[in-house]
C-alpha cells in the first residue's frame, strides 16, 4: 500500500473514533503560482530563482524549461513521473515578455500558528471554529498531505498534538518524532527553535476537552492579523461581542452553558445543527461550539466542571441584524424545557447591539433607530405647522378671518382662560381642565400653549 494510500485509511479510522484532525494547507510546490512572485508559475524559457539562503523541499509536478535557474545553498527537488527540467536559449512565451526573473517567495512564511494554515476534516456548512480552535489542539491529530512539499514555521512556544502524519509515516512518539524533525528531512520541512512533541491520549470527556492554544492565542492573532497590519476590521454593529479565543470582535450573541456529567457535546451540536440551524428563518447564520475556561469569577462549586463552560457563538454573516438574538432566545427556552435530560445545568446569554449606520435591525431597538424615529416624527409635524399657518393666512386674506386685537380679547370675565376656540376640534369631544387636573397637568410637566394660527371666525 502506498503512502497516499495508509493516510487516507488512516483518516477512515479517524472518522470511526470521531477523532478531530487539522490538515496543513499551503506547500512549496513549483507548480503553485501562489509561490512565485508574479502569482503564476515561471513562463517556457524564464529565468527562475530561489532564495539563496533558504532550505526548501519543492515538489516539481511538470515539465517545464528555462533559460537559467539560481538554486537554493540547501535544498531539494521532488519529481513527479513524468517531470523535469530542460534548457531554453531564448523565451519563448509571448505572455513573459518581461524579461524579468521569476523569483520563488520564502518558503518560511508559513507559520504553524497562522490560522489560514489549516483546515478541518469536520467543516460542515453552518458551522466554523474560533481562531485559537482553527489551529491544532492539544488532542487533535495532525495531517500534512503526501502528495505536496511543505515547510512548517514552529515559531518558538511549545507545540503538543496528539499524532502528526508527514511524510507518509504516523507519529505518535516522541522519541520517534524528535529524530525525524533532528533529521535532514525534518529540517527541510520544519524550522523554529519551538519544540513540537505529541501525547497520545484522546479526549475521552463527553462533554469536551479545552483547546489548549490560550496560551498561544497572542501569536495566533498575531500571524492571522498580520495581512490587516496587526488590526482587527470594525464590525458592523454596536457592542460587538469578542468570544473565548476569537481575535476580532463579531455581531451576534453567546450562549454560556454549565452542564453536569450527562452532557453530550457532539450531541448536543447535532441538535442544534438539525434542530435550529437549518430553519428558514436562522439562514445567514454560523455557529461554533466548544469548551472553554470560565472567566474568573467567585465559584460556588469546584471541580474541573466549575472551571469550564460550554461556549455557543452565533454570528451573524448576512445583512440582516438581529438574527442571532432569536435563535439565542430560542436555545434559552430550548434549556428551560429540555436542559435537565440534555445535561445542560444553566445558560446565560450575550448579545450585541444594533447595526451601525443608522439601519434598523430586526429584533433590535439601538439608538440609531430610535433616532430615526424621532427626525421622521419632527419633519411630518413641520409640515403640517406649515400646512396650518398657509391656511390661515389664505383665510385672513380672503376676509373668512380676521386676527382679534389685544384690547378686545382683554374684554372677557375675570378669570377666563387666555386662549381661544379652535374650530378644528369639535367641542363633544374635548375636556376641559379643572382646578384640580391644572394642577395635577403642572404637576406632571405638560405644557398647553396658545396657537397663534387660529382665531375665532365670524358667523
Amino acid at each position: 500500500m502506498g503512502a497516499l494510500g495508509r493516510v487516507l485509511l488512516w483518516l477512515q479510522l479517524c472518522v470511526l473514533t470521531r477523532a478531530a484532525y487539522k490538515i496543513w494547507v499551503p506547500n512549496t510546490d513549483f507548480d503553485t503560482a501562489a509561490n512565485w512572485s508574479q502569482n503564476r508559475t515561471p513562463c517556457a524559457g524564464a529565468a527562475v530563482e530561489f532564495p539563496a539562503d533558504k532550505m526548501v523541499s519543492v515538489l516539481v509536478r511538470e515539465g517545464h524549461s528555462v533559460t537559467n535557474m539560481l538554486l537554493p545553498l540547501d535544498g531539494e527537488f521532488v519529481l513527479a513521473s513524468g517531470a523535469g527540467f530542460s534548457a531554453s536559449h531564448t523565451n519563448s512565451d509571448p505572455d513573459c515578455s518581461t524579461g524579468a526573473p521569476a523569483l520563488f517567495l520564502d518558503p518560511d512564511r508559513f507559520s504553524w500558528h497562522d490560522p489560514r494554515s489549516w483546515r478541518s476534516r469536520d467543516e460542515v456548512h453552518g458551522l466554523f471554529s474560533v481562531d485559537a480552535e482553527r489551529v491544532p489542539c492539544r488532542h487533535d491529530d495532525v495531517v500534512f498531505p503526501p502528495n505536496a512539499s511543505f515547510r512548517v514555521g514552529l515559531g518558538a512556544r511549545p507545540i503538543r498534538v496528539r499524532s502528526i502524519w508527514a511524510l507518509g509515516q504516523k507519529y505518535t512518539v516522541n522519541e520517534d518524532l524528535l529524530a525525524f524533525l533532528e533529521s535532514r528531512a525534518g529540517r527541510l520541512h520544519f524550522h523554529g527553535p519551538g519544540a513540537l512533541s505529541v501525547d497520545p491520549e484522546a479526549c475521552a470527556d463527553p462533554s469536551g476537552c479545552v483547546c489548549g492554544n490560550s496560551e498561544v492565542q497572542p501569536w495566533i492573532c498575531a500571524a492571522l492579523l498580520q495581512p490587516l497590519g496587526g488590526r482587527c476590521p470594525s464590525a458592523a454593529c454596536h457592542e460587538a461581542l469578542q468570544p473565548e479565543g476569537q481575535c476580532c470582535d463579531l455581531c451576534g450573541a453567546i450562549l454560556s452553558l454549565t452542564h453536569g456529567p450527562a452532557f453530550d457535546l457532539e450531541r448536543y451540536r447535532e441538535r442544534l445543527l438539525h434542530d435550529f440551524l437549518t430553519l428558514p428563518q436562522y439562514q445567514g447564520l454560523q455557529m461554533a461550539m466548544s469548551k472553554v475556561l470560565r472567566p474568573p469569577r467567585p465559584r460556588e462549586a469546584t471541580g474541573p466542571e466549575a472551571d469550564t463552560e460550554v461556549q455557543v457563538v452565533l454570528a451573524e454573516t448576512g445583512p440582516e441584524r438581529g438574527v442571532a438574538g432569536r435563535l439565542a432566545r430560542a436555545l434559552l427556552a430550548d434549556v428551560a424545557e429540555h436542559g435537565e435530560a440534555l445535561g445542560v445545568l444553566s445558560a446565560t446569554l450575550r448579545e450585541s447591539g444594533a447595526p451601525i449606520g443608522g439601519g434598523s435591525a430586526a429584533g433590535l431597538e439601538g439608538p440609531g433607530s430610535r433616532a430615526g424615529l424621532a427626525g421622521a416624527v419632527a419633519a411630518a409635524l413641520l409640515l403640517l405647522l406649515l400646512a396650518l399657518s398657509a391656511g390661515a393666512l389664505w383665510l385672513h386674506r380672503g376676509g373668512r378671518l380676521r386676527w382679534k386685537k389685544n384690547d378686545e380679547a382683554a374684554d372677557g370675565p375675570p378669570g377666563a382662560p387666555l386662549g381661544f376656540h379652535n374650530p378644528v376640534f369639535n367641542v363633544a369631544g374635548s375636556v376641559e381642565l379643572t382646578p384640580a387636573s391644572q394642577a395635577d397637568a403642572r404637576n406632571t410637566s405638560q405644557s398647553y400653549f396658545v396657537n397663534p394660527l387660529f382665531a375665532e371666525a365670524e358667523a
